[in-house]
């Protein structure tokens, strides 16, 4: 049986590709797209002069059914689209392709509306702007792409499109990600317990002094190729800010329901346009669930292995009680979704509530608020699950020196041996005009954290008159540098809104309760009013400490993992499990990146917004104060400090 080349549609364009294709290959043309397809059908093209997202359904599921390749081509407000080629046993597919396509456009909630109503409407519209210098284009890359593949090669429309602006003809090629929660051509496991099982591998560092076992330099083709299109990536743009004291790189996260800005920072910019990407990357993955299917739906009573909320911190119960409280209380006999977890303590698989393990943009209809507090982005899982702990340990230590008013020791910040360190300081004070005061705020682990307070040296100038960040890390150094790159970073793009919105912040000096999201924490202690809040770290009558009296240097492991077992080896003997869920998405996986929830129950989660604080369950805020000498007894819940707390 001969091979045939179908074509579906009814249009100028369609006449125009049967027409050119004729003369060289067997053609079936269907006005419509019917089954059983023609006889020896080797692939097909669905050729529409209009957006036709219902035809390219039905397409895709005649694509699967008789494992038939098969190409679209149509168009659309004044662009003409080209693929992409889609094989039935591969994913990636026209959904994908249109996905990527309307989330990062500008305009996506009303493209997405109108692909809806097409979906319903029988009724299209061609578009006004076809010419024929535009036919000839696009039907010249049609038969481009036919001829590569009658020829059995590859089709350079594979996990790509075509688009032809129908006023200009400028051509462009653009990458599709597959998508992973795809309808038509993901294939995601089912969550399991046998899946959540850990068992840690060596991951070797890249250099003595790294805690990373991929190099920049190893992920930068393949985060620009596969992440960063303004017409189809997972990230629509990306911009340097100039005019901030070190390199400040944001990429924009397009979602439904508004612009997700990551933000990296170091001193090179394209060090930081990576950083970004992996802040951004890492975001995605931990806001709902993409890489495996959720199936447990239980009450907690039902279960024999799950983590109690309790645990990891919840609400009061005078929270709970406010009519327009967002969550509800913790029902042992509720039913909710739950996810497989792994105890690295006790080596055993544990059901989280899948609220706690993805956080969902901080959105209500569950029982706790819970941010990105843990999620870790790393080059192997090991490496992810480090710096997942780091974070935790940073915002935990960060908390408990706010909520216990810990007059932690100062540390001399020249005191270190690092004289990158030392440039970055002299440059924040000469440039952007802010002293660096610096806290040892390492806890009864031992692991380093600092809390840093970058403070106007003018106070009458305006801004921000001081920000607070915080570190944790086995480098102290590098703890120090991420609190100093987190707090500089903002201080420019936050200047102005600050100054705009002065009285509002006025306001929540006095009503903490007006305190209600991320960036009214930092403003308000952007106010010079409210440095007295911070008085029993700023205005304490004790030395300073330098870096090697308040660090003791320990040494450094060529494998990160041994690093990972040291940290674990000390939280065991505390009593603090390590609890991994593993937020690895094929997007990711695809580039050897994994992502990972980290918790460890009884420490401090970071909240935003006042009325969300969690602290009910966690005793260690009352206890470690007096282990470390800062109380002469352990603190009663009351005793906590009152205000919203200044982590920006």
């Amino acid at each position: 049986m001969s091979s045939i080349l179908t074509i579906i549609g009814k249009g100028r364009l369609a006449d125009a590709v049967a027409e050119a294709l004729s003369p060289q290959y067997e053609l079936q043309r269907l006005p419509e797209l019917e089954v059983p397809l023609p006889a020896g059908t080797k692939f097909f093209l669905v050729l529409d002069d209009f957006w036709n997202p219902k035809n390219h359904q039905h397409a895709e599921r005649v694509s699967r059914e008789f494992k038939i390749d098969w190409m679209r081509v149509f168009l659309s407000f004044g662009e003409g689209i080209v693929g992409p080629w889609v094989q039935p046993d591969r994913e990636g597919c026209s959904q994908c392709a249109d996905s990527r396509k309307i989330l990062a456009a500008d305009d996506r909630s009303d493209l997405w509306r109108i692909q809806q109503s097409l979906k319903q409407n029988e009724e299209n519209i061609n578009d006004e702007w076809l010419s024929e210098s535009l036919l000839m284009q696009m039907v010249q890359l049609i038969l481009n792409e036919v001829q590569k593949v009658w020829k059995g090669e590859s089709s350079l429309l594979e996990d790509h499109i075509y688009k032809v602006s129908m006023k200009t003809l400028a051509c462009s090629r653009h990458y599709i990600l597959p998508e992973a929660t795809c309808s038509v051509c993901s294939h995601l496991p089912e969550d399991s317990a046998e899946a959540a099982v850990i068992s840690l591998q060596p991951s070797l560092k890249v250099s003595k002094n790294s805690y990373r076992c991929r190099s920049m330099t190893d992920l930068r083709s393949a985060l620009s190729k596969d992440y960063l299109d303004p017409n189809t990536g997972m990230f629509n743009s990306r911009m340097s800010d100039l005019q901030t004291s070190f390199a400040d790189v944001i990429v924009n996260l397009p979602l439904f329901n508004g612009n997700e800005g990551t933000a990296g920072r170091t001193n090179c910019y394209a060090s930081s346009e990576m950083t970004a990407m992996l802040e951004g990357l890492e975001r995605s993955c931990g806001i709902d669930p993409k890489g495996k299917k959720t199936v447990v739906y239980d009450c907690y009573r039902n279960l024999d292995c799950a983590l109690h909320p309790l645990d990891v911190g919840v609400h009061s119960k005078e929270q709970y009680a406010k009519p327009d409280f967002p969550f509800t209380a913790f029902d042992p006999d509720k039913k909710m979704n739950w996810v497989w977890g792994y105890s690295l303590q006790k080596e055993e698989p544990i059901l989280v509530p899948e609220r706690l393990a993805y956080y969902s943009m901080g959105c209500g209809d569950g029982i706790m608020f819970e941010t990105s507090n843990g999620c870790a982005l790393g080059g192997s899982l090991e490496e992810a699950i480090f710096h997942g702990i780091m974070e935790v340990l940073e915002r935990d230590s960060f908390l408990m020196t706010w909520y216990a008013r810990l007059s932690l020791p100062p540390i001399d910040p020249y005191s270190s041996h690092d004289e990158e360190l030392h440039l970055m300081i002299d440059r924040m004070r000469e440039e952007a005009g802010y002293d660096l005061f610096l806290y040892n705020a390492t806890m009864e682990h031992g692991i380093p954290s600092v809390v840093t307070i970058t403070k106007k040296r003018d106070p009458q100038s305006e801004g921000l008159h001081l920000i607070c960040a915080a570190g944790a890390h086995l480098d102290p150094v590098r703890a120090v540098k991420s609190a100093i790159f987190e707090s500089v970073g903002m201080i420019r793009p936050l200047n102005k809104e600050f100054e705009k919105n002065r009285s509002d912040y006025l306001k929540m000096l006095d009503h903490s309760s007006l305190v209600k999201k991320m960036d009214d924490h930092g403003m308000l202690y952007g106010l010079q009013e409210a440095e007295e809040r911070l008085h029993f770290l700023l205005r304490q009558n004790r030395p300073m400490q330098s870096f090697d009296e308040g660090f003791p240097s320990s040494a450094s492991n060529p494998d990160l993992t041994e690093d990972l077992r040291n940290i674990l080896q000390v939280l065991r003997e505390l009593s603090l499990d390590v609890i991994v869920i593993d937020q690895t998405t094929p997007e990711i996986s695809r580039n050897g990146l994994h992502c990972v929830k980290v918790l460890i129950p009884g420490m401090l989660p970071m909240t935003f917004g006042h009325h969300l604080t969690r602290v009910t369950g966690l005793n260690r805020v009352l206890t470690v104060p007096k282990r470390l000498g800062y109380t002469k007894r352990d603190l009663k819940i009351d005793e906590l400090n009152p205000f919203p707390h200044p982590f920006p």
